[in-house]
């Protein structure tokens, strides 16, 4: 199974689940078809049965600390995300306030700790 997900016209994502495990080859082309989608990065995250590949169009933070797919320091946890949340700011110093350590400045981080702390 392959999922192509793309929101607002930015990165290029390509997640492909498959308990036989993945076609490295096929899972590849999928990902390099969409690097126009995100020009400034391209990352992935692979399991025995699931693979994420990201090309990122940097906005918020262009420093490699804000490369994706992010995975929590206890990799437990892997975000692969495109959006743009409004108020990551305040939501940072809050989860800050909690203990969260941050790497980047970007919103997909405070995405993931978010996701950590409050669920989905």
């Amino acid at each position: 199974m392959i999922l192509f997900i793309s929101i607002l016209n930015m990165c290029g994502i390509v997640g492909e689940w498959n308990p036989r495990g993945v076609d490295k080859d096929h899972f590849l082309k999928s990902v390099h078809a969409l690097n126009h989608r995100g020009p400034d990065n391209q990352d992935f995250f692979e399991s025995e049965d699931f693979t994420v590949g990201h090309n990122r169009l940097s906005i918020i933070d262009p420093s490699p600390a804000g490369h994706q797919p992010m995975i929590s320091k206890d990799q437990r946890y892997v975000l692969s995300y495109n959006g743009e949340v409004y108020n990551y700011k305040e939501l940072r110093i809050e989860l800050e306030s909690y203990g969260y350590l941050f790497r980047s400045n970007t919103d997909s981080e405070v995405v993931l700790y978010s996701i950590i702390e409050w669920g989905n």
